[in-house]
């Protein structure tokens, strides 16, 4: 199965699921889930490998690994509730949910809304392209095609160091900016750390990343004012991290280690 067909199957799915009701809960506290017996959990199921559908219709990817062992470390059960990009902060602020780990990219503006955990995941986005092309820099793109996802993080990233002659082909996301790679259609395209992942799997040694353009760090999120509760997510992210767990989940899911940047955060 293509990337493109791929993501398209997933997000088909994801839309099924994402229909689905859910029950008000109210949990602000470990106690109050322990008393419970069940911890909700919001994730995306539409963004592969961090949240997909599996094969059985249910919530997979690393993102409900770490959810599972978060409620494995509290000793209660897991609900995994799907959610969508937009809807995912309204679900934890209308109580839903009791957190989000949900691919979140930590900002200001999301920071005001909720409180974030430290780093369990990143994404680093990279120049990224045909082997064979010498390209160290902004500069380097002079004359040059590449292909990005319209109105995405490379996309803003790119524009601002191009220069004037690059030619910047806008597609409407990554699955079609990845198969004008693949088809020859532009030598170069902006993609995060998990879609290189992906294209060296299904074309390995033809590409190569040239250099990076953003970081962001994906945190746990929690309603404003849960502060046990996130002493206690920090704790688990730190101990996980030390011993290694965290790490071993990210090689299956995403087919390489947390980024550098995740790592530091924990010390």
């Amino acid at each position: 199965m293509t990337i493109l067909k791929k993501a398209a199957t997933l997000a088909a799915g994801a839309l099924i699921s994402a229909s689905l009701a859910v029950s008000a809960v109210s949990a602000q506290t470990v106690e109050e889930i322990k008393e419970r017996g069940t911890i909700n959990i919001g994730m995306l199921v539409d963004f592969p490998p961090f949240g997909i559908l599996n094969q059985e219709g249910q919530p997979d990817g690393y993102d409900a690994d770490v959810a599972k062992l978060l409620a494995e470390d509290m000793g209660v059960d897991v609900n995994l509730v799907a959610v969508t990009g937009p809807n995912r902060i309204p679900y934890l602020q209308s109580n839903q949910v009791d957190i989000l780990v949900a691919s979140l990219g930590v900002t200001p503006e999301r920071a005001e809304q909720v409180d974030f955990s430290e780093a369990y995941a990143g994404i680093e986005i990279f120049v990224f392209g045909d082997a064979d092309l010498e390209i160290a820099d902004g500069a380097a793109l002079s004359g040059q095609n590449i292909g990005v996802a319209r109105a995405s993080t490379q996309d803003t990233a790119i524009t601002a160091i191009a220069p004037d002659d690059a030619n910047i082909q806008r597609f409407d996301d990554d699955a079609s900016a990845v198969q004008a790679l693949l088809s020859g259609q532009v030598p170069l395209i902006g993609a995060s750390n998990t879609v290189i992942a992906q294209i060296n799997e299904a074309a390995p040694d033809q590409y190569s990343t040239k250099f990076s353009l953003a970081q962001q760090s994906q945190g746990i999120a929690t309603r404003k004012g849960a502060d046990e509760l996130m002493t206690y997510i920090n704790d688990f992210l730190a101990r996980k991290k030390e011993s290694g767990e965290l790490n071993a989940l990210h090689e299956e899911w995403v087919g390489n280690p947390l980024p550098e940047f995740v790592v530091e955060g924990a010390e």
